[in-house]
């Protein structure tokens, strides 16, 4: 068996590669990223994982394409946020009262000292929760009981099922639709 020494580049020439990369491709990366992204922050996020992947290369010297591979690398970031993306939760279901806001999440978490009302709300909110998760079809009322109430990221259920993350990420925007057509009323009482 051939052993293969790996020989890595000095620190300065690495940091002179690194320092002239950032020079030649930062602005053409950032306007690639930002038309992409919905803000500013998201974009620079993103650029700072790119250069932090590119100066984390053991031997830069071997990166043949320096622009395409700085540009794939960006573009999987992009795709990597928007998967990060928090889809909606219970927590988005928000209203306001004179002591700040609260979510259905919130008082269905509460403990039943908070007295007789709380109890009252939060059996009705579950029973329209179980009953509109009835209707769903099955695919998505597995994804939206397993990140919601079991909470499993969409990625763990994706890879359980052998399915594709964007498959995962669309059945569970379909549930908390047609969950927030559903308990919409309920909601609007909690606001009144």
């Amino acid at each position: 068996m051939e052993v293969v020494e790996k020989i890595t580049m000095p620190q300065k020439e690495k940091e002179n590669i690194i320092s002239q990369t950032v020079s030649k491709y930062g602005g053409k990366l950032m306007s690639y990223i930002r038309p992409k992204v919905k803000n500013a922050e998201d974009a620079e996020d993103i650029l700072q994982e790119v250069w932090y992947q590119f100066s984390s290369l053991t031997n830069l010297s071997e990166i043949v394409n320096v622009g395409g591979w700085l540009y794939r690398v960006t573009a999987n970031k992009i795709t990597d946020k928007y998967r990060k993306k928090k889809t909606e939760n219970l927590e988005d279901f928000v209203y306001e009262d004179e002591d700040g806001d609260f979510s259905i999440k919130d008082i269905l978490l509460m403990d039943e000292s908070a007295g007789p009302e709380v109890k009252m709300f939060q059996d009705e909110i579950w029973k329209k929760l179980f009953e509109a998760l009835e209707e769903l079809p099955e695919k998505q009322r597995l994804v939206y009981v397993e990140n919601e109430l079991n909470d499993k990221t969409l990625q763990e259920i994706a890879d359980e099922h052998g399915e594709n993350i964007k498959t995962i990420i669309s059945r569970k925007n379909y549930a908390v639709k047609h969950l927030r057509n559903r308990l919409r009323t309920l909601y609007e009482d909690l606001k009144s």
